[in-house]
């Protein structure tokens, strides 16, 4: 390290004299000229626009909490509106949460625009976000339009029993993606809305009254009247069998090995297996206490021996 004093010896005519030079090194100033006009730039521009900036953020601030206010108020005010029109109850869930996010949204950029800030490329980029998020959920997006849809027309009601997405059984939940059904085995199956939607659907529990189905096959030996007669009677000894709609016997065809009797009662929908299941065990019992036949497919073998 080099010694900031330095002591040189000069020589003369005269004595020795003893020179002392002192070097010091110069602090450059256009550091501190370019702070110091920083800070006047700032003081100056906060002397002259620091009102109206504290004015639009207190503008913004008053506009995002009034906003959010009417906001909520809005929200109750549709959630209302759409209990008084009987609308499920799901979907109004659904549609608070949406309206209210819709209209934070719009109040947020308000505020924003208020304060200076450009919306235009933040809606842009919200479009744009949208756009990217549409893309990649295309079947989640279907499956939520689906669910809109049969919250909307009501193609089923929750403990319906149903035919709908290549699947059956009773409706537990109708949710906005999915709706869950429970087999008659008890089994749990979740089926995607657009799987519904896009395809039939059967709702066995749609209306109060149901038709039983049944064809009834006698043998040509028995006596038609007989068989008509006996299924009448089996008909009016049970009591769950309505008597408006009228239940209806005839004979349908004369098929290869007997004659079809179609057998149709009506009887309430949350009767109708109970009823079946029953009227078919007193048929084929009556059917046997009478002696009437029941066809079945039979195989005639006949074995010729040939001579030698």
């Amino acid at each position: 390290m080099w010694p900031s004093l330095f002591t040189l010896a000069q020589s003369s005519e005269g004595p020795p004299v003893s020179t002392t030079t002192t070097v010091t090194e110069e602090v450059p100033v256009d550091s501190l000229t370019e702070a110091a006009t920083w800070a006047l730039s700032i003081k100056d521009y906060a002397f002259e626009h620091g009102p109206t900036i504290l004015l639009n953020i207190v503008a913004a601030l008053a506009i995002f909490l009034i906003g959010r206010i009417i906001a909520s108020w809005l929200t109750s005010l549709t959630a209302t509106t759409m209990r008084r029109a009987n609308v499920d109850s799901t979907l109004i869930q659904f549609a608070r949460s949406i309206v209210y996010w819709i209209l934070i949204v719009f109040v947020i950029m308000a505020a924003l625009e208020r304060v200076g800030v450009d919306t235009t490329t933040f809606a842009a980029a919200i479009a744009a976000a949208g756009l990217a998020i549409g893309l990649a959920l295309q079947n989640s997006l279907s499956n939520f339009a689906a669910g809109i849809m049969l919250i909307l027309f009501h193609p089923f009601r929750v403990g319906n029993y149903v035919e709908a997405g290549g699947t059956a059984g009773i409706v537990e939940e109708i949710q906005i993606f999915n709706t869950v059904l429970r087999t008659p085995d008890n089994k749990r199956i979740v089926v995607p809305n657009s799987s519904i939607t896009s395809n039939n659907i059967t709702n066995y529990a749609a209306h109060e009254l149901r038709r039983i189905d049944l064809v009834v096959t006698c043998g040509y030996d028995d006596s038609l009247r007989e068989v008509r007669q006996f299924l009448e009677e089996a008909l009016a000894a049970e009591p769950r069998i309505l008597d408006d709609p009228a239940p209806l016997i005839a004979v349908d065809q004369l098929a290869d090995s007997g004659v079809n009797f179609i057998v149709r009662p009506w009887v309430k929908t949350s009767e109708y297996w109970d009823v079946r299941w029953t009227l078919l065990e007193a048929i084929k019992n009556g059917f046997d206490d009478r002696g009437f036949t029941i066809p079945y497919p039979t195989r005639d073998i006949n074995i010729v021996k040939q001579p030698g």
